[in-house]
């Protein structure tokens, strides 16, 4: 039996949660966005489930060459572009898409193998202000792009900065702005991150990149991921290593944060921060012990987290879920002040991921 923790990744939510984008753009392609292993998800299993995916989304070079290695063909857009000579190379080589968002891309491009064609997305600074040119600079840069040997076609695109909040108007005028560059300039665009594919229409383009979306997690502050018809993909799970009784006013754990206000049981989990779960979650973080509620209680060690067990049935063994089915990950985030994408990103590889298609009526098979 595996102590634990471990993550049961389900192929199937992601491929529903696929769909879901599919519907809200039914007439975009779709860069499905991989970047940071999958956002912790695993790089090529979540690739190779999203075969239905128009093309993958990565954040670097080196993401790319492991899809291109583990054998996807679709295409693969970088997010920053080649950065080097090496790179370029490399990019041409392997066929990938490059987003071009400062001088330097345009001249690596020029000095480029004029035989080996790239197609370049051109990323507009709409009002992110990280990266990419301003709307007024867009002219000039695609005329120097066009007159490229090595550059094959032009798309382009802009990052939202506030999709998160449906209601900011800013989302809307960022679209506004690519959409009146393109009336003078009729290049394929890309606006719509995750938020902007569910609830802003004008960001549904030729191409849209839904990130965490995918991953069953809301892209919203204030909207669930399940009243945004997402399912879970990443059950984070682990197991009771001990049972104890303790007395009123002992202190638990490092530093002596919690004390006990009673005579109690305690339970204590295999997982803590050396895992990837947040060491900054506070007491009354809530965990599932089997399918009961239970609170933390006490500092994350790297190993361990002590729970609070008064009015929950449990045995030593029994499985503890720190995120995923009946505990939605957007409620752990909220606990510890961080995003969803933090907590998905931070497992550490000591951490099994089991990959499986479940459907959702069948989810209890997993635990078998």
């Amino acid at each position: 039996m595996l102590i634990g923790p471990w993550a049961r990744i389900d192929l199937a939510a992601l491929k529903h949660n696929l769909q879901v984008a599919r519907r809200q753009a039914p007439n975009s392609k779709i860069w499905a966005i991989v970047k940071a292993d999958a956002y912790g998800h695993g790089l090529v299993p979540v690739a190779a489930a999203l075969s239905e995916a128009d093309g993958f989304g990565v954040a670097r070079v080196s993401e790319a060459l492991r899809l291109r290695t583990a054998g996807i063909r679709q295409p693969i857009l970088v997010l920053t572009g080649a950065l080097n000579r090496e790179e370029l190379a490399a990019a041409q080589h392997h066929g990938l898409e490059l987003v071009v968002h400062q001088d330097l891309q345009c001249t690596l491009l020029a000095q480029a193998n004029p035989r080996k064609k790239l197609r370049i997305w051109l990323k507009v600074d709409t009002g992110m202000h990280r990266l990419g040119f301003a709307p007024e600079q867009v002219p000039e840069k695609l005329a120097r792009l066009e007159t490229l040997p090595a550059v094959a076609a032009i798309g382009l695109m802009t990052h939202l900065a506030n999709a998160d909040d449906p209601e900011d108007p800013r989302t809307v005028l960022q679209c506004q702005r690519l959409h009146a560059l393109a009336e003078s300039y009729p290049h394929p665009l890309s606006i719509g991150n995750s938020g902007g594919i569910l609830a802003f229409p004008q960001s549904r383009t030729q191409w849209v990149r839904p990130g965490i979306l995918l991953y069953g997690a809301s892209p919203f502050r204030n909207r669930s991921a399940q009243a945004c018809g997402l399912r879970p993909v990443m059950h984070f799970q682990t197991r009771l290593l001990a049972i104890r009784r303790q007395r009123r006013g002992d202190p638990i754990g490092y530093g002596g944060r919690y004390r006990c206000p009673e005579d109690m049981p305690i339970g204590i989990a295999a997982v803590g921060y050396g895992d990837g779960y947040p060491r900054h979650a506070p007491d009354g973080t809530p965990v599932l012990v089997g399918d009961q509620r239970a609170a933390l209680i006490g500092q994350v060690s790297m190993d361990s987290i002590a729970l609070d067990l008064r009015g929950v049935q449990a045995e030593l063994g029994a499985v503890v879920t720190l995120w995923g089915q009946g505990l939605p990950v957007e409620e752990i985030a909220v606990r510890a002040g961080t995003l969803s994408y933090a907590l998905f990103c931070a497992l550490t590889p000591r951490v099994h991921r089991n990959y499986q298609s479940v459907e959702k009526s069948d989810l209890s098979l997993a635990f078998r």
